[in-house]
Parts: C-alpha cells; sequence; structure tokens
C-alpha cells in the first residue's frame, strides 16, 4: 500500500472523532472544519516521520490539540463574545448548553485534558504522552475539572 493510500485508511478512522473534538473546543463548525483541513495537511507533510501507525491516532489528535489552543489563543486576542442572541442558533437543550458554558469556564488546559479524554477516547496515560505531563497529574487534573463542572452545574 502507498503512503498516501495508509494516510487515507488512518484519517478515515478518526475524521469523526477529529471534527467532534475541534466542533467542541472552537465552538463553530465553520473553524473546526477549518482546524481539521489544516490538521490534515500537516499531518500529511509530517507521515513519512510517523514511526508507528500505532501512534496515529494520538499523534494526529496532538496536531489538532496544539491548532486549536492557538486559535482559541487568536479568538481571546482579536474578538469579542457575542451575545447569545447573535450566534448562530444550535439545536441544544437547555442541559446541553449548560454543560457546554459549564466547559467553557475551565481554563484551558482542563478543557483540552477534558477534551481529549471524552472526544478523543484517550486514558490518562495517552493523555499524559502526548501532552508529556505525568499521568496521576493528568488523572487528577481531569478529576478536578469534571469536579467544578458538577458544582456549576449544580448551582
Amino acid at each position: 500500500m502507498e503512503a498516501y493510500e495508509v494516510f487515507t485508511q488512518k484519517y478515515t478512522e478518526v475524521y469523526r472523532d477529529l471534527y467532534r473534538f475541534a466542533c467542541y473546543m472552537l465552538q463553530n463548525p465553520q473553524d473546526a472544519e477549518d482546524v481539521v483541513g489544516e490538521t490534515v495537511a500537516d499531518a500529511y507533510a509530517g507521515f513519512s516521520n510517523l514511526r508507528s501507525m500505532d501512534a496515529f491516532r494520538s499523534w494526529i489528535f496532538q496536531i489538532l490539540s496544539n491548532k486549536c489552543r492557538r486559535r482559541l489563543k487568536e479568538y481571546a486576542q482579536k474578538t469579542v463574545e457575542l451575545p447569545e442572541e447573535l450566534r448562530a442558533p444550535q439545536a441544544e437543550t437547555e442541559e446541553q448548553m449548560d454543560v457546554r458554558k459549564a466547559f467553557f469556564r475551565l481554563d484551558e488546559q482542563e478543557r483540552l485534558l477534558i477534551g481529549l479524554r471524552v472526544f478523543g477516547g484517550y486514558n490518562s496515560r495517552e493523555i499524559g504522552q502526548m501532552l508529556q505531563m505525568n499521568e496521576n497529574t493528568v488523572r487528577s487534573r481531569i478529576h478536578r475539572g469534571l469536579g467544578k463542572m458538577r458544582g456549576w452545574l449544580d448551582e
């Protein structure tokens, strides 16, 4: 199989998870598509350097999470948050909106860790390896972040 075919096969296996993660992190489907597209382009360009096909999923999620973080920093620097009534309408229940609001009250690192856990399906060890963090630190920060969210949702 050619490298292009292998890349396409691997990418097809993770596309939905990449897009879902980007949508949740960025809160904007168009930006999520852009970031996933940039991620795919960068991943394809660096695909020949990937040492193990087993690491593809965590490798491409690492690229995506870095791009999402950069995009969120850009948002913070150049945008003012629109009032909810001016945002694009989305069919969400009140509970989903509350969860989303609680998620975005978390700090950037907590959002990233919980996003990788929930949307990426990674365990604490894998997240620790991706982000070069201790596995126990990852676990405690996820636990703390989820606890904060629970507290806000119970208010």
